[in-house]
């Protein structure tokens, strides 16, 4: 299935490029487009001197999903679809089984694959380090779908373009937190300025020894983790997105890795 969405996602960004609907010279591009710098809303270009990032305390995690559900309410996401969910796993070491919620979302990565592969510039980063859609040049090709590392984007049934977490900049660039930040129960997720030394997201990576997801990928996320399991570090897609039936989605009772 996946090896024909890939083929089917060729043919159509060959059959654009030769039309020559799409600028094939963008691939590559990582600065904000000229159509989105000739704008001077901050939602476009971000706020200066910011460098938003996430760390996630997996010691105080429940799994409640909480966060996925103010995420699909503050955001309007269709059913079945997630800017942000948290996966389960039961991780079993020295015949001793534990369970692992992970929450997982975009990684808003310094060096962001979606980015590269954009054939409209339509996925961009902003000054301050969010990786968002400018859905009036998206034209829902897939591109940064098939490269996301992470399994973070999907295309929007209702919009028909590319869909992601954004940090919830709307709220941002308000100066309010995000809304799964602002649901976490247990305090878990904890945002802010990295460029700041003395925010809470910049102490806690001071303080605690922290993890990333796939760094062999070398996009450098900036959601970073506390108290990571190395084997699930490396694969943070097999997990059991919790909040939905098992028959619903078609997957097995629970998920468990046996790590010895």
């Amino acid at each position: 299935m996946e090896n024909k969405s890939r083929r089917g996602f060729l043919k159509k960004f060959i059959g654009l490029a030769t039309l020559g609907i799409v600028n094939t010279n963008a691939l590559g591009s990582s600065d904000i487009p000229d159509s989105v710098r000739e704008k001077e809303f901050v939602e476009f270009h971000g706020q200066k001197g910011k460098r938003w990032g996430m760390v996630i305390d997996l010691r105080k995690c429940v799994g409640c999903q909480s966060c996925t559900v103010s995420c699909i309410v503050e955001n309007n996401i269709p059913e079945g679809f997630f800017r942000t969910i948290v996966s389960d796993y039961e991780v079993v070491w020295h015949n001793k089984s534990r369970r692992q919620p992970l929450p997982r979302l975009c990684n808003q990565c310094e060096h962001p694959s979606c980015v590269t592969v954009c054939p409209t510039q339509a996925t961009y980063r902003r000054d301050d380090g969010v990786v968002v859609v400018n859905n009036n040049v998206c034209i829902g090709c897939a591109a940064c779908v098939q490269a996301c590392p992470y399994d973070a984007r999907f295309i929007n049934p209702k919009t028909n373009m590319a869909d992601k977490c954004t940090f919830c900049v709307h709220r941002v660039d308000q100066g309010l937190l995000p809304a799964c930040v602002e649901t976490c129960v247990g305090g878990a997720r904890v945002f802010g300025d990295l460029n700041d030394p003395e925010s809470d997201v910049s102490l806690l990576i001071k303080e605690n020894s922290v993890q990333t997801l796939k760094p062999a990928t070398g996009n450098e996320p900036q959601v970073f983790y506390v108290d990571l399991d190395s084997y699930l570090q490396d694969r943070p897609n097999e997990g059991l997105p919790t909040l939905f039936s098992f028959e619903k989605l078609g997957l097995q009772e629970n998920t468990s890795i046996n790590r010895e």
